[in-house]
């Protein structure tokens, strides 16, 4: 498995396959050959479907000027989920010609060439990261360090600081989103409607989803964020860390760090055997695989065993398996945004659970790993990030309703 400094990026939103992804990908081309003028780039599959909505054009623009982007809107099953055709020309004379995957959370992969990406952990699943952990007396925090470094430790750091700026702009500021839709931001607005004589158990619902919204409101305007393990999915693992921070005097950013270690391996663990990306199996692997991760973190906040951490993430995600990807108009706003403080919601209650329950559990996260990616693949192409079914097709454009 690859550093968890592929997984954790901080980055502009709205979307790390979208625009993380391709602009990279420009970038390095432009690296490569320097002489290139100008570039004819075709987007295929949801890269093409939802590319506008999710601002890749704007991003590939930015990071190196392609002269052309041509939206390829008929779906070719052939090619991988979102696939980029990168012509590089010399005034009229082409000189590159490269065919890139973008695989999710902002990686890519060259088709045809030999991945440079180095693999810092020998271990591919739950199962033999816990044996070697029971072994060699370790808790999964040890196991990063012990494959990673102790430099891990500065990187999370920098990966924590950046989560909390993005809470802390998001529940500030209010108005209205980029895009068609309208859709106005309610971060600030959670964190200010206090209910009299509020229940604790409403003003955690209230605390948990306004910071979740802060992060996903950030993405959506294109502000910075984590990918947690992706940009749609950047407002769950924040939000539990970020509240269970404030809550508890005993929690400070050690533990915070330590969670945020083994969070990572377990979206490591998704990415490496499954996948993170919403084009390819879903939004269940992107918000289903935020919500395992914050459940992960959360049980490791509060020193639960490898068996509790291991089972809080399985809960998390069995329970988000068959979620489709149908942004509206292709924006990650809606059902973006609120899907990103109901996880996060999950994840604390996956924990709990999984404290009461873990000695009774009979499906291992490794399995629903796989359930999960099976799943996607079976899944219809249309829910997958292409904004041709679901509540992205039954959207009528009118809250005419909803009063």
């Amino acid at each position: 498995m690859l550093s968890l400094r592929s997984l954790y990026q901080i980055g502009y939103g709205p979307s790390s396959s979208h625009t993380m992804g391709p602009a990279r990908a420009i970038k390095m081309i432009k690296e490569e050959h320097p002489d290139i003028t100008h570039f004819q780039v075709t987007l295929y599959n949801s890269l093409a479907l939802t590319g506008k909505g999710h601002l890749t054009e704007e991003a590939m623009l930015h990071s190196a000027f392609p002269s052309t982007i041509e939206f390829q809107t008929k779906i070719d099953l052939e090619k991988f989920a979102n696939t980029i055709l990168v012509l590089g020309y010399k005034n009229d004379e082409l000189i590159s010609t490269d065919e890139v995957k973008s695989t999710g959370g902002g990686r890519i992969v060259f088709v045809g060439r030999e991945s440079l990406e180095t693999h810092v952990y020998p271990h591919q699943n739950f199962n033999e990261i816990k044996a070697y952990c029971r072994k060699h007396h370790l808790s999964l925090y040890d196991y990063v360090v012990t494959f990673e470094g102790l430099e891990i430790v500065d990187f999370l750091k920098d990966i924590w600081n950046a989560m909390k700026d993005a809470i802390q702009r998001g529940i500030t500021i209010d108005g209205t989103l980029p895009g068609p839709l309208k859709v106005k931001r309610k971060a600030k607005t959670l964190i200010e409607k206090v209910m009299v004589n509020e229940p604790s158990e409403i003003t955690e619902n209230r605390l948990v989803s306004a910071y979740a919204f802060a992060v996903s409101e950030e993405n959506a305007a294109g502000g910075i964020i984590v990918t947690a393990p992706t940009c749609g999915a950047c407002g769950v693992l924040p939000a539990v860390l970020y509240y269970m921070r404030e809550k508890h005097a005993f929690i400070d950013d050690t533990r915070v760090i330590k969670a945020l270690a083994v969070a990572g391996l377990i979206g490591n663990l998704i990415k490496h055997n499954a996948s993170i990306s919403g084009a390819v199996a879903g939004c269940q692997a992107e918000v289903g695989s935020a919500c395992s991760m914050a459940a992960a973190a959360h049980a490791t906040l509060f020193n639960l065993s490898i068996n509790q951490v291991e089972y809080a993430a399985e809960i998390a995600m069995e329970h988000h398996l068959g979620l489709t990807c149908d942004p509206i108009n292709g924006y990650v706003q809606i059902p973006c945004i609120e899907r990103n403080a109901v996880a996060a919601l999950r994840a604390i209650d996956a924990c709990g659970l999984s404290y009461f329950l873990s000695d009774s559990r009979k499906i291992s996260f490794d399995t629903v790993i796989e359930t999960m990616y099976q799943t996607g693949l079976s899944m219809h192409t249309d829910y997958k990030e292409t904004s041709m079914a679901g509540l992205a097709k039954h959207y009528k454009g009118t809250d005419e309703n909803c009063w």
